[in-house]
Order: structure tokens, then C-alpha cells, then sequence
């Protein structure tokens, strides 16, 4: 038996997994969160045996979520559903540690093997989302990224710096190699660009 948390916004693609995986697999739905608070909230609550649970949520979105329960459980397996990968986003859930990725578009018979490989513990990737990930045109630095993400968000110079524990001096050195391989000229230009290439 697999126990699960199942999180995503959507509530009739939820409440459509939530009685369909039972029906493909030795699998029980403890709980359901519709956003990522309440994501956080139910696995620190129950500790399933997996989470699974979508990237693209309002206010705190997947990899935030994920990113408060690896602080309290760094042994949560996760599965993270998706429908539109980007690059960028694929390698920071790779690098918190998610085990297994499943397009949103995939059957429940699908995506609940997977549930029962990942409970087993082995990774699973669904080949359409793996050969994203490793599309890597990306020439910035991970320093560069961070600080073109804090950048989108609206935050100034001195902001940026505080929020990532670096110094304005660098914090400017970073935005300005990045305007200049993304041949911008502003920082928010250079943070568009990343965005629009998927880098973000």
C-alpha cells in the first residue's frame, strides 16, 4: 500500500486522480491540497510515502512547496506533474532532490506504476520531460540566474543583495555579465530574455 498526498490546483484534474489511482494500483489518497501551503502543510502532517504534486500552483507554486518539506523532511519522495517543462525549472527540481517527473497529459495507470517505482525506490522521468531538461542553451551562471529571478520579481539592487546574502558590488557584476550575454540593456530586459528562453 502507498500512502500520497495529492496536490494541485485543479480541482477536477484532482479530484478525477484522487478516484482513479486507487482504482490502478495499491495506492490510498490520505489527503488532497488544492495550493502549496496546504501541500507543505498536509506532508509535514501525515508524512505519506509519496507526494505527488504540480508545478504550476498560485502562491506557493511545486518547488517552492517542496523546498519547506526538504527543510523538515529531506526524505520525502516526490513525484512532480507537469505539463510544460521548461529546462530551467527541471534542473532546480532535480537539484532539490525530486525523484520523478509525469507529463499532467499522462494516463492514471501511468502515473500510478510510477507512484509504485518511485515508493520501491527508483527515479522515473517520462521521456518527453527528460529531453527537455536536457536542452541546455543557457550560457548564465547559476549566480546570474538568481539574481535575474530576484530581478523579475520587482526587487532593486540593495533588495537583491539581502535576499541573497551577497554583497550590491557583486549583485551589480552578476546583473551586468548577464545583460551582456543576453546583449540587454537593463537588468529587467536581461531578466525578460532569460525568461522567454527558458532559463528561469
Amino acid at each position: 500500500m502507498t500512502n500520497i498526498v495529492l496536490a494541485d490546483d485543479e480541482a477536477l484534474l484532482r479530484k478525477a486522480l484522487a478516484a482513479l489511482l486507487p482504482l490502478e494500483g495499491d495506492i490510498t489518497v490520505v489527503a488532497e491540497a488544492s495550493n502549496g501551503e496546504s501541500a507543505v502543510e498536509a506532508t509535514l502532517r501525515l508524512q505519506p510515502d509519496v507526494l505527488v504534486i504540480d508545478l504550476e500552483m498560485p502562491g506557493v507554486d511545486g518547488l517552492g512547496a517542496i523546498t519547506q518539506i526538504r527543510h523538515v523532511r529531506p526524505e520525502q519522495v516526490v513525484l512532480m506533474l507537469t505539463r510544460h517543462a521548461r529546462p530551467g525549472v527541471l534542473r532546480r527540481a532535480l537539484k532539490l532532490g525530486v525523484q520523478g517527473f509525469v507529463s499532467k497529459s499522462a494516463e492514471p495507470a501511468h502515473i500510478a506504476t510510477v507512484i509504485t517505482t518511485l515508493h520501491q525506490g527508483h527515479r522515473w522521468i517520462d521521456p518527453d520531460v527528460s529531453a527537455l531538461a536536457i536542452i541546455d542553451d543557457c550560457p548564465l551562471t547559476e549566480r546570474e540566474l538568481d539574481v535575474l529571478r530576484v530581478t523579475s520579481e520587482g526587487y532593486s539592487v540593495a533588495d537583491i543583495a539581502a535576499r541573497l546574502h551577497l554583497a550590491q558590488g557583486t549583485v551589480r557584476n552578476y546583473l551586468s555579465s548577464a545583460m551582456q550575454k543576453t546583449q540587454t540593456h537593463t537588468r529587467h530586459e536581461a531578466a525578460r530574455y532569460a525568461r522567454e528562453h527558458d532559463w528561469l
